[in-house]
């Protein structure tokens, strides 16, 4: 018999609407022993029963349910189906050779994220739970997918958060540490062991090549630019001249590498600058520079609800230099992948940012990731990367 998590009274309104997380302040008590992954049988305080979950003990969220239905058996088959499922979903785009295969709680499996780069998976085993069946769940990757590379890169502040310590490396065969890739056309070269996440910010492919699709005859001011994937889509959309900054030498080595990579761009068009976006972006405005299009797609402000105050006024301080340095009918791209701030929120900072600028703007479009990242409708915190495109 597995371990009874029981709910305080009243706490059980998320789990009856779905949502799969068990927040220590909604648990009353924990009948019986469980170790860290282990699955309980989560209730009600009056004894309904509510799913099977993954014990955590560690963590703030003390549980996160496997299943709603209180019989389903947690155990290989699980997540053979599971996975399964989530990759069948995706084969309508099994022809990009960068593609998530499973994003955590929308495909019913909380704290496992799995990304493919060509021949090679990239697994991140981010809670106690998917740390427990971590060899259900490469045997059941192998199973329903015919890559035979695995790597691993559970090294997330959320696996922290849980108690675990960072694991890299090696999961299956023989992978790389670097993958090449190609999307919408350009060559990316992918670094495994080290890059962001996974290696690539998958997520933002479609807005790659969105900005590919707007770019000509513009000047496009690319801001956080890592690797540099939208300035290259950029170029290939036409671009007159792209200015793509960083703080990270490494990352715009890696951009350039990848810009040599696709020799039918222009790289006379490109231009690269190792600086403080911040400082950055007020320098050129000091100087009376202006853009077409800027793109601005920062790190994570606010990695939970906690930080959105602080959050805002940095969101508010670069798009409102944003906003500043376009030129008039110019083209803000402008991102926050801040779990910690709902997408209204950050459409309100973004306007009060344009408030201070003393500018006039309208918003074509509201930017998300591509199907690949779907979002449960149970679990808003899901939607964390959001985006506007905002016209002066």
């Amino acid at each position: 018999m597995s371990a009874r998590l029981v709910l305080a009274r009243g706490k059980a309104s998320p789990q009856l609407r779905r949502h799969p997380w068990v927040f220590a302040s909604a648990v009353e008590a924990l009948v019986g022993h469980a170790r860290p992954g282990d699955t309980v049988q989560v209730e009600t305080h009056e004894g309904r029963m509510l799913g099977r979950a993954a014990w955590s003990p560690a963590s703030q969220i003390r549980a996160r349910l496997w299943s709603f239905d209180a019989d389903e058996t947690i155990d290989d088959a699980f997540f053979r189906r599971r996975i399964r499922a989530a990759v069948e979903r995706r084969a309508a785009l099994a022809g990009q050779e960068g593609l998530r295969l499973v994003h955590g709680e929308a495909d019913g499996l909380p704290g496992l994220i799995v990304d493919r780069y060509g021949e090679t998976l990239v697994v991140a085993l981010n809670s106690a739970g998917v740390e427990k069946w971590r060899e259900a769940i490469l045997g059941a990757l192998l199973r329903a997918t015919s890559v035979e590379h695995v790597f691993e890169r559970s090294d997330s502040d959320a696996r922290r958060l849980e108690g675990l310590q960072p694991r890299v490396g090696v999961l299956h065969g023989r992978p790389s540490v670097s993958a090449l890739i190609t999307e919408h056309g350009i060559r990316l070269r992918v670094d495994l062991a080290e890059g962001h996440k996974t290696g690539f910010y998958l997520d933002q492919r479609d807005n790659r090549r969105l900005t590919r699709d707007l770019a000509a005859g513009l000047r496009v001011l690319n801001c956080f630019c890592y690797t540099g994937g939208f300035s290259l889509q950029a170029l290939a959309g036409g671009a007159r001249e792209v200015l793509s900054v960083d703080s990270s030498a490494p990352a715009l080595a890696a951009a350039e590498a990848n810009l040599r990579l696709n020799a039918d761009l222009d790289a006379s068009r490109a231009h690269w600058r190792h600086a403080d976006v911040f400082e950055t972006l007020r320098e050129l405005r000091t100087a009376g520079e202006s853009f077409d299009l800027v793109i601005l797609d920062p790190p994570k402000f606010a990695p939970s609800s906690a930080h959105a105050e602080r959050a805002g006024r940095a969101y508010r301080d670069i798009n409102r230099l944003g906003l500043q340095l376009l030129t008039p009918g110019g083209l803000l791209m402008t991102y926050s992948c801040s779990g910690g701030v709902s997408a209204q929120r950050f459409r309100g900072f973004v306007a009060a940012a344009a408030v201070d600028a003393g500018i006039d703007a309208v918003i074509l479009q509201h930017l998300q990731p591509g199907p690949d990242h779907p979002v449960a409708l149970a679990v808003p915190e899901g939607e964390y990367l959001k985006g506007l495109l905002v016209m002066r």
